[in-house]
């Protein structure tokens, strides 16, 4: 498939806000892929790289190459050489870059050249989500839409499936199974702004601990442990306490759902932060387990034995954990009849909150298992933390955002009356607020550069954030957690904006 192709797809996508245009236009597309090319045509859409991040800067982006006349590259052509790209280490390795990249867009056309840009920077933004992939190729197949998604959750990769389908056709979908050994997509949570809301909205419920740990499926086969993140990635040599607690509990085939958490001496939980350095550590395993502990804490049961429990009820997965798991190693909760009882729900987050947790996961009891899916029937319920902060600069957008200042460069101000970046973000805009912010900075702006402008330090934007980590990029040591905007305060002056003393006080947990 050429990349023409896509790209034309990834922008017609973006131009439509109904949903069954956006599904059809995908469906064709995937009509016209062969298999070999869903592996990128899928990611691509989403805006993503099968690579992840390739370590290519504005200073190689920024240099303008002339545009070829006609398409000629296909995906995989261009897929094979951002592999390429992305081994690319060691002296001369800038200038190296530079000449991939360089090459790659002289092959490319001004369209093209426009949809490689928003992939490398990570700015599409055309709405192609996995949702509706998998809606699109059931209609592009002819394949039941339920079945397709069932058996994307239990592959635990949108790709492998489109591939199969594609290839085979809707009798492909047969060889997709729950297999202990082969993990799954978990199953994710809304959000909702208060307990209240949450038992407003599903009734009979449990409310459990939100943890600030790793994601982990748990799979045991006899003596054989795999443990994998959210992502799927296999993380088992990693993490030897969790391999051993698996070992110990009674059951000698399952498969389940949980966090790796660390608690420092006084019980409380340390940082996500550290927790997720504990993972990723390049220290040998027995240094990393000294010097970070984890423990798993399970709160759902996927399999046990051979038994498939994705269909059964919450209420009856959570009764197989509680046979298997001992209650120390599964998540604190309560029950509760629904919203008469949100006095004892709202008591239970305060403790939560009180006990070092951030926030809490109301669940529905008698909700299957959606894996993969962010379904209605978990919502999670947390504070929301804000600031006033300082736009320092902002960089041009891509795709839809193409010509507009998007993602905004935030700064809180220091003891010596300047201001540290603690950020970026680009979420939380409308198209409104993109063409007034973009006007505006404009106007601040005391110097153009390739990627963006910097502006004088005196716009005031309030910032909706989950939390803080340490962070070696930024001056003060720290950086925002999912950062979005939610709103211009042009009623306040710079010297009202939040400070880092003011910011770190309120997280003494990441403090450097």
């Amino acid at each position: 498939m050429l990349l023409a192709r896509l790209a034309q797809v990834s922008r017609e996508v973006a131009a439509t806000s109904a949903r069954s245009r956006k599904t059809a236009l995908l469906a064709e597309l995937f009509r016209d892929a062969e298999a070999d090319d869903v592996p990128v045509v899928i990611p691509y859409l989403a805006g993503r790289l099968p690579q992840g991040r390739l370590g290519v800067g504005w200073k190689v982006l920024g240099r303008p190459v002339a545009p070829a006349p006609e398409p000629s590259l296909t995906v995989r052509e261009v897929d094979a050489r951002l592999s390429e790209l992305g081994k690319v280490s060691g002296p001369g390795s800038q200038a190296e870059r530079a000449r991939i990249v360089g090459e790659l867009m002289g092959a490319a056309t001004q369209d093209e050249q426009r949809f490689l840009l928003g992939l490398l920077t990570g700015e599409v933004r055309q709405g192609a989500l996995d949702a509706l992939a998998v809606e699109a190729l059931a209609a592009a197949t002819g394949a039941p839409a339920a079945d397709v998604r069932r058996a994307v959750m239990l592959a635990g990769s949108l790709q492998t499936v489109a591939r199969a389908l594609l290839a085979d056709g809707p009798r492909a979908l047969e060889r997709f199974r729950l297999t202990v050994g082969r993990p799954v997509l978990p199953m994710l949570a809304h959000s909702a702004s208060s307990v209240a809301e949450a038992l407003d909205k599903l009734g009979a419920c449990a409310v459990e601990e939100k943890l600030d740990g790793i994601r982990v499926q748990v799979h045991r086969d006899g003596g054989t442990v795999r443990i994998h993140t959210r992502t799927l990635d296999d993380i088992t040599d990693r993490l030897p306490e969790v391999t051993a607690a698996a070992l110990e509990l009674p059951g000698e085939r399952f498969i389940l759902d949980g966090e790796v958490i660390s608690f420092g001496a006084d019980g409380r939980p340390r940082s996500f932060q550290e927790t997720a350095g504990r993972v990723g550590s390049r220290l040998d395993v027995a240094t990393a387990a000294e010097q970070v502990p984890v423990s798993p804490v399970f709160f759902d049961a996927l399999a046990v034995g051979d038994r498939d429990l994705l269909d059964l009820p919450f209420a009856g997965r959570h009764a197989e954990l509680a046979r298997l798991v001992p209650e120390p190693m599964r998540v604190r909760r309560t029950l509760v009849s629904g919203p008469a009882d949100v006095r004892e729900a709202e008591d239970f987050l305060a403790g939560t909150l009180a006990r070092g947790h951030e926030g809490v996961v109301v669940k529905a009891l008698d909700a299957p298992y959606s894996a993969g899916r962010r379904g209605a029937s978990w919502l999670k319920v947390k504070p929301v933390h804000t600031l006033d902060l300082v736009v320092l600069a902002a960089e041009w957008g891509h795709g839809r955002r193409t010509g507009r200042l998007s993602n905004l460069h935030l700064g809180a101000r220091t003891a010596d009356g300047g201001f540290a970046m603690l950020g970026k973000t680009f979420k939380g805009m409308t198209d409104a607020l993109l063409g007034w912010q973009t006007e505006r900075l404009r106007e601040l702006a005391v110097e153009e550069k390739g990627w963006g402008v910097v502006v004088r330090p005196e716009l005031v934007v309030e910032i909706a954030y989950d939390g803080l980590q340490r962070s070696t990029r930024y001056p003060a040591g720290v950086t925002l957690r999912f950062a979005r905007v939610v709103r211009y305060r042009e009623d306040k002056r710079p010297e009202d904006a939040d400070t880092v003393e003011t910011l770190l006080a309120a997280h003494p947990e990441v403090r450097p």
